[in-house]
């Protein structure tokens, strides 16, 4: 097959509506998406930072389509061990096994230049990971999706008790965006995934067509002598309509509340919320080395669905 291989700093959006519909395609295909929430979001937003690699083939008509794609990030934080670029890709199904997944794989290798670079493999399926094996990638993370079946029994007032003190409302947009910034920092100042969230990255969630403020939690506990509450925990939960299923979306307490209960009781909250919609399932991600995390959600009944897996290459 020929195919023709662009580097693109910012995608138009007819580019952009094209790629995020050859994502589509693949998710269709192969039953998990291949690009992140936060990748597509990149599509969207049209950000400086990201490398984002095209590859364009004949279509049925002669005229050129988009047959692959490849996303490369910047890591959030440079300067920690082993930072390194991070890539996904996707070929169109009917554009496989053509050797387009080598010359995508290829590409974000010399884009990455020589610190290396870190690629995700969303669902672990067999071809990626034949892929992964050809190009001599090693496996350095496994982040785990979990899920559990919901029952109108798991709906109700929450039966897990929160700490003394501390009391649990829903987000008000437009009020809380800024405290809910600094409490995710806090309780995720060792993922910087997660924890180097921006207002930016806030906006756009907010913004998404999943976003129910009613589905979002914020635990505040009472300051000292008489002062305003602080946010000292959430649990922000999602909904997938395509597979109608619920996800425990993110779940964060402040450092100084760690072992007090509230993530088991938020964690709750949010689970019981998304069985009062009537849900069937609930879904989760989980990172692999952090096995009191996983043991506490395996004792709420979660077990693992699907893996995705990230490599290294050179």
């Amino acid at each position: 097959m020929d195919f023709a291989l662009e580097r693109i700093d910012r995608p138009a959006p007819r580019a952009a509506e094209q790629i995020r519909a050859l994502i589509e395609r693949a998710r269709v295909a192969d039953g998990v998406a291949p690009v992140s929430e936060q990748g597509r979001l990149l599509l969207r937003d049209h950000r400086e930072g990201p490398v984002h690699l095209v590859a364009t083939a004949a279509g049925p008509d002669g005229e050129p389509v988009i047959a692959g794609y490849a996303q490369l990030t910047p890591p959030e934080d440079p300067s920690a061990e082993g930072a390194a670029p991070a890539a996904e890709l996707t070929v169109d199904p009917v554009h496989r096994r053509a050797g387009l997944g080598t010359a995508l794989l290829d590409a974000v290798r010399a884009a990455a230049g020589p610190s290396g670079f870190l690629v995700w493999a969303h669902g672990g399926l067999p071809a990626a990971r034949a892929l992964a094996a050809k190009a001599g990638l090693v496996p350095v993370r496994e982040l785990r999706q979990m899920r559990r079946p919901l029952t109108p029994e798991d709906g109700g007032p929450s039966p897990v008790p929160l700490p003394e003190g501390v009391t649990v409302r829903t987000f008000e947009p437009g009020r809380d965006e800024e405290a809910w910034l600094a409490l995710n920092a806090a309780a995720f100042a060792h993922h910087p995934e997660q924890g180097s969230w921006t207002r930016e990255d806030l906006d756009a969630r907010l913004a998404e067509p999943w976003f129910d403020p009613k589905g979002f939690f914020l635990a505040e506990r009472l300051a000292p002598e008489g002062g305003g509450p602080r946010a000292v925990g959430f649990h922000w939960t999602k909904t997938h309509p395509e597979e109608n299923l619920g996800e425990v979306y993110v779940v964060g307490v402040a450092p100084g509340e760690q072992g007090s209960g509230l993530g088991k009781a938020l964690t709750d909250i949010g689970v019981r919320h998304l069985a009062d919609r009537g849900l069937p399932g609930v879904l989760l991600y989980v990172d692999e080395e952090n096995r009191a995390a996983v043991r506490v959600y395996e004792r709420l009944g979660f077990s693992v669905h699907e893996v995705d897996l990230m490599y290294r290459g050179a």
